[in-house]
């Protein structure tokens, strides 16, 4: 004990100056990441394997708080019966440290493999949601059950095709989550301490993939919540929505988190394309800015933003950059990042302010680059998991990742 001690306050030590990763998309959940100076050279033999350890399938992404790494997956039905799962993992090690599972039948779920949002880590806890409307809060310490819903039955939620994908967001001491519930709760709020609701907002008829972005405009708190048939700017506490715009998508696949910058929030679409609206200083002054449905089609990965332009994984054009106010396309990298197909997908976080991108690609790629509206270069790549649509996590100084079969930690090559 007292040497497990000792060698988690060295891994401490050691990465006191970076951040983890304790939510989906990082600490910011925006895909931004403070960690250290990541070299543009692999070093000899390549990146090292910390270590490895088995998992079942599933699209939950991995989270990461101090010496402990989170995701969830779907135990063998022949075993186990039809369940998922939370694990929580020693991050030195890779060791199983607990499990938490409850059941869940997915009948004829499409792409029913697994649960797909990451955990969200707060202080002291671990919020879930799983693909059949489980919301739940367990102590993260041990995972003890602290509470647990159904908000599928509870709140007459609306099954996505897909399941529920939106990774549970906090503020304020409540929970939001994106549900669809009807009549009204595009969005909900649940206390975080209990679980119970305090107020719904937004209207539609299903649920979006997404969770809702929180922004302050004019001296508010609004959410912007992209749902299968519209954009909805709604009022954080409940209340009429305050304005919308009209956007029905095939399939309902509103997949990406919208992103607010310069006044502007922006959707990117798979088959209706991009939408960017301006939004004035007043609860309804919201108009379309620009709207593209040929050129910047994303679908799983979010866009980037820095200094006015935009980074897309665009479905027909690979990694595209454009400029945020007008849609202007500057450049793409015809699928040099990831491989073209029907569904290709490469998660894009920034490393440090200086332009710099570590991705994870579908074929199981590390990509470090670096972009700017006057073009890309690729700094290396390295093959650390199998095929993979889960989004890593970074912390310390080691990346994260899991496939179907299992979850790995490398560490990076950082400099001073």
């Amino acid at each position: 004990m007292r040497l497990f001690a000792l060698i988690s306050c060295i891994f401490f030590a050691l990465n006191v100056m970076a951040e983890d990763w304790p939510r989906w998309r990082g600490v910011r959940g925006d895909g931004t990441w403070l960690g250290p100076k990541i070299l543009q050279e692999l070093p000899e033999g390549g990146l090292r394997r910390v270590w490895k350890a088995p998992l079942n399938p599933g699209y939950s992404g991995i989270t990461v708080k101090g010496a402990r790494v989170y995701t969830m997956d779907r135990p063998s039905i022949e075993e186990f019966g039809e369940k998922e799962r939370v694990v929580c993992l020693n991050a030195l090690n890779g060791k199983s440290l607990w499990q938490f599972e409850y059941p869940s039948k997915y009948g004829n779920l499409s792409y029913g493999k697994g649960p797909r949002a990451s955990l969200t880590l707060h202080e002291g806890r671990v919020f879930g949601f799983g693909a059949m409307g489980h919301v739940f809060c367990l102590n993260a310490k041990d995972g003890k059950k602290l509470w647990f819903r159904d908000l599928l039955s509870e709140e007459n939620a609306t099954m996505p095709i897909w399941g529920f994908s939106g990774s549970p967001e906090i503020s304020n001491g409540e929970l939001l989550m994106h549900v669809g519930a009807r009549p009204v709760g595009s969005v909900l709020a649940l206390n975080v301490d209990t679980g119970q609701t305090k107020w719904r907002v937004g209207v539609d008829k299903k649920a979006g993939y997404a969770p809702p972005l929180l922004i302050s405009r004019g001296g508010r708190n609004e959410l912007i919540c992209w749902g299968p048939n519209r954009i909805m700017g709604l009022p954080f506490g409940g209340g009429e929505m305050l304005w919308q715009i009209p956007y029905e998508v095939k399939y309902g696949v509103s997949l990406t988190k919208p992103i607010y910058h310069d006044g502007i929030a922006l959707v990117c679409g798979y088959w209706n394309g991009s939408r960017a609206i301006r939004l004035g200083e007043s609860p309804d002054d919201a108009e379309l800015l620009w709207k593209d449905e040929e050129k910047l089609c994303g679908l799983m990965s979010q866009p980037l933003y820095s200094k006015g332009f935009c980074y897309l994984l665009d479905r027909r054009n690979g990694l595209t950059c454009f400029e945020l106010k007008t849609g202007r396309i500057l450049w793409t990298d015809k699928h040099q990042l990831t491989a073209a197909g029907r569904n290709p997908q490469a998660s894009l976080v920034w490393s440090g302010k200086e332009g710099n991108v570590l991705s994870l690609n579908a074929e199981g790629e590390l990509v470090f680059l670096q972009v700017s509206e006057a073009g890309f270069q690729e700094h290396w790549r390295e093959q650390i998991i199998g095929k993979t649509w889960a989004h890593p996590a970074f912390a310390g100084s080691r990346v994260y990742a899991r496939s179907d079969r299992e979850l790995v930690c490398f560490e990076l090559p950082v400099g001073k």
